[in-house]
């Protein structure tokens, strides 16, 4: 009987662990391990570290094959998780790979940094605007006009849609959900963008059309709080 309990628990475990990203770390310079709690900031793929963060290495977060857990939000977090046993407090994700016919999941690549007090107000500040009298998050969806203007498609969060953006189309839609997301876009082929929705912060999703073989495809962009501002408030052309 016993036998087979221990039979029935390493199967388990196989199958646990066939389910679990796959992760890879290359580490050169280890801090003590952080808090659980303590705080991963996520640096944009498309902003700098800032000045003078140290970089302890990289993570990747990928399909171990038999992967089914591995949603954009699950594998941030599993970078996040080795961040903070080699002592680093952020990462900046220089890879990602959306799912698609090859693999079911996303897949990151990140580097491990470590960023000083200073070096965290600095980042802070380069934020975009938050407000801690609200409790969601703000996201502002556009499209200024351009190309393909009789084109429409939904924009979704994950599984599911949250608007569908026409020609010279203006949406503020509340966040409530915090954490990682994906939103994408298909028409004839799909278009994503990875995002982390905290709760009191303002969000700018740039929408537009690409050329593509047969109506075209959608093109979306997160874009810094100035410049999304200036676009989505300004007339529309």
């Amino acid at each position: 009987m016993f036998t087979k309990f221990l039979a029935a628990v390493a199967v388990c475990t196989l199958l646990f662990a066939g389910c679990a990203p796959k992760i890879r770390t290359n580490i050169a310079q280890k801090y003590p391990p952080l808090h659980f709690k303590e705080e991963v900031w996520t640096i944009p793929e498309e902003t700098d570290a800032p000045a003078g963060a140290e970089l302890l290495g990289t993570v990747h977060v990928g399909d171990a094959g038999m992967t089914t857990n591995c949603s954009f939000s699950v594998v941030l977090e599993k970078a996040k998780e080795e961040a903070r046993k080699s002592g680093g407090n952020a990462i900046r994700v220089t890879e990602h790979k959306t799912p698609n016919f090859m693999s079911s999941c996303h897949r990151i690549t990140a580097e491990v940094l470590r960023l000083s007090q200073d070096q965290i107000s600095i980042f802070r500040q380069a934020e975009v605007e938050t407000d801690s009298l609200i409790d969601h998050a703000i996201l502002y969806v556009y499209r200024n006009g351009g190309a393909g203007a009789f084109v429409s498609y939904n924009v979704s969060m994950g599984d599911s849609v949250i608007c569908r953006v026409t020609n010279k189309f203006r949406q503020k839609i509340e966040i409530r959900s915090q954490g990682a997301y994906e939103l994408w876009a298909k028409t004839e082929s799909k278009a994503s963008v990875p995002v982390e929705f905290k709760i009191g912060r303002t969000y700018y999703l740039r929408c537009g059309i690409g050329m593509g073989v047969l109506v075209g495809r959608p093109t979306l962009d997160i874009v810094d709080g100035p410049t999304g501002k200036r676009e989505y408030f300004s007339k529309r052309k």
